[in-house]
């Protein structure tokens, strides 16, 4: 099994009592580092536990092999998200953290879709920005009640809205509270996503001030 040593990462802990923990998880060619002053912005005095893509792509980091742009090599992902799930297990266990809410763009979002279908225990929910559906055919998962945001882009060159659609019904069909939004922007990010993300963690329970 994995432990926090087998991630590159960093760990910030939380400042304010009672909200859930972020996991960060970066797009390809990111680090540790790329998310953090997102993870700041949308839930100020969270914990933030972001680690780095253990994958290389021509040199930048992902967490997970593909094998053109939209195909994935879907066994590296499997084991690849099994991996990080463990990672998160240990650091929770090392850093007394309950399930955290995962924080993921591009490929960190991918893995983070993956994760909800083959591991959903490790997450109490996710924002999932510029997602695309993890597998052809999803694994049957429960996600009773899991809270969900997908944010996507309509003039995203590389994510078809079909495709985000599709993710938005397997995880919904599985029982996620998914809450699925469409922006006139492409696949970066931009102040509009920010504004959705922060509004959608002031509206979750636990993060109500």
């Amino acid at each position: 099994m994995s432990t926090p040593e087998t991630f590159i990462h960093r760990f910030e802990p939380a400042t304010a009592p009672g909200l859930p923990p972020l996991l960060l998880l970066h797009g390809t060619g990111g680090d540790e580092n790329d998310l953090l002053p997102l993870g700041h912005s949308v839930a100020p005095g969270a914990a933030l536990l972001s680690p780095r893509g253990r994958t290389l792509e021509a040199g930048m980091p992902r967490f997970f092999r593909r094998l053109a742009e939209g195909v994935f090599d879907e066994d590296d992902l499997r084991r690849r998200t099994h991996e990080l799930a463990d990672f998160v297990e240990q650091a929770r266990a090392e850093y007394g953290l309950p399930a955290p809410i995962a924080l993921g763009f591009s490929n960190g979002a991918n893995i983070a879709a993956a994760m909800l279908l083959l591991r959903p225990e490790a997450l109490s929910g996710a924002v999932l920005l510029r997602a695309m559906s993890p597998f052809v055919k999803p694994p049957v998962a429960a996600l009773t009640a899991k809270p969900v945001l997908i944010v996507s882009g309509s003039f995203d060159p590389i994510i078809p809205e079909e495709n985000a659609a599709r993710l938005a019904a397997t995880l919904g069909g599985a029982g996620a509270a998914v809450e699925h939004r469409s922006l006139p922007t492409g696949h970066g990010l931009s102040q509009a996503d920010l504004g959705l993300v922060r509004d959608w963690f002031a509206q979750r329970p636990a993060l109500a001030a």
